[in-house]
Formats: structure tokens, sequence, C-alpha cells
């Protein structure tokens, strides 16, 4: 279906998030219209979230399947999730992180990355790493948007943390954009509180500097925040999102 995107985008204009312009403008993602002429309603969905804007319209809550991380524009739409749902969703928030890019202190950065132990390897992303991510659950999201790693390399650059050889915590795009990404930082469970998401996300965001990309950031929780705000982000907002249960 060859959707005008240009229509989609007024219903989601002022609404400032990575995965939307993503989708907007034709890289991931996809759009779903009450009427393709004339829309007064639509959801993006790129990966697990999905985004919904316009009038509240709940035939668009059927547009898709499995577990979601569902984020309304307005309290319409809340009322209208939570009344569709019902227990199958959790209310919870997100936190919006300003998009500021003058504001990294590279020598800080840099000193981050120079914490980390001998006995781990800082590497960017290459085939082998990307079939590692792909390939165990805490990691997939690392690369879980992009088709195979063909697909990744033209589009992506990521950063990773090896223990022995084995993939340990990484740094790498969710989701690209022209100019920009958001970045994804998992880091496998028994190494996590070493430090290594720091590393990561501060070599990633020096890799993003140099390749003139901006490296844009939005935090699931608190903790998520507090690492931004570590590496040189504000907080902006928090915002309402709801966790769909698998049905």
């Amino acid at each position: 279906m060859n959707i005008d995107k240009n229509k989609a985008a007024s219903l989601f204009h002022g609404w400032e998030d990575g995965l939307i312009r993503s989708c907007l403008q034709g890289y991931m993602g996809n759009i779903i219209l009450d009427n393709e002429e004339n829309p007064a309603s639509a959801v993006i969905e790129l990966g697990d979230f999905c985004f919904f804007a316009g009038n509240p319209n709940d035939a668009l809550l059927t547009a898709f399947h499995g577990a979601k991380l569902l984020i309304p524009k307005g309290e319409p739409w809340e009322k209208l999730i939570e009344d569709f749902y019902g227990n199958r969703v959790t209310k919870t928030f997100r936190y919006a992180i300003k998009k500021e890019p003058d504001i990294f202190d590279i020598k800080r950065l840099n000193a981050y990355i120079e914490t980390l132990d001998c006995c781990y390897e800082l590497k960017l992303f290459d085939r082998e790493i990307f079939e590692m991510a792909k390939n165990e659950e805490w990691s997939v999201d690392l690369c879980s948007q992009f088709r195979d790693y063909g697909d990744y390399g033209k589009r992506a650059v990521g950063t990773a943390i090896l223990h022995q050889g084995k993939l340990v915590a990484g740094a790498s795009p969710y989701a690209v954009y022209h100019g920009g990404i958001e970045i994804e930082i998992d880091t496998k469970p028994e190494y996590r509180r070493n430090g290594l998401a720091t590393v990561c996300g501060a070599r990633l965001i020096l890799e993003c500097l140099q390749r003139n990309i901006y490296p844009g950031w939005d935090a699931h929780d608190l903790r998520s925040v507090a690492l931004a705000e570590k590496l040189g982000y504000h907080l902006d907002y928090p915002y309402v999102t709801y966790i769909l249960a698998e049905s």
C-alpha cells in the first residue's frame, strides 16, 4: 500500500520522536490510516512501539498483534486504550530526552571510555557481532529492526563490548532517520552495574558525532534517564505509555 506520508505527518505534527521521524521519512516502520484520502486518525508501528495520533479510533487498535508499547497523543487516546484493552494494558511512563546537538563534552566521553577494564574489548559492530547480538534475547533489540547485516552495515553504526570473545554489552540504533539514530543500549544481565553501558554509549555518541549523525535518546525508565544525563543529555518530559500484554 502506497500511503501519502505527508497526510499522516500532519497528524503527528509537533511530536519530536525519532521513531516517528524514521517512519514518516520512509526509513523504518509502518503507517496505518483510518482513511487514505483524508485521514483523521493514524498509528505508526515501528518494532515494539505504536504511536497513536489524530482522532481516537478503536479500529486502529486492532491493526497489530502481540505485545506492544502503546503511546497515545493526548488524553482521549489514553481513555480509548484503557477502555478497549482493560486489564491487558499497564500504564507507565517513558521519558523524552531533549535533542541538543551541541551539548556533548568530548573530553568527558573519552574519559568514560578509558575506564574500561583491560579484560574487555571495545569494538564497532561487524558481521560477527551482529550475528551474536541477534541470537540472544537480551541483545536482540540491538539489531532487531534491520533485515540482515547487509542492511545494518549500510544504515547503522554500533559499539560492542566483548569478554572472552563473547558479546556482553552494546549500543546500537533501534531506528535510523535522516541525520540521526535512536540509541538502544543493552547489557547481559550478569555483567550489569559494571559501567559497560556508559562506555558503549559514550563510544557510540562519539562515533555519531564524527559521522555528523545525531545520537537520539529516549529513556524507558529513570535509570535510563540517569545514564543519559551522565553522558550529557537533559531530560525533557515524561509521557504516558501503555504496556500491552500478549492476548
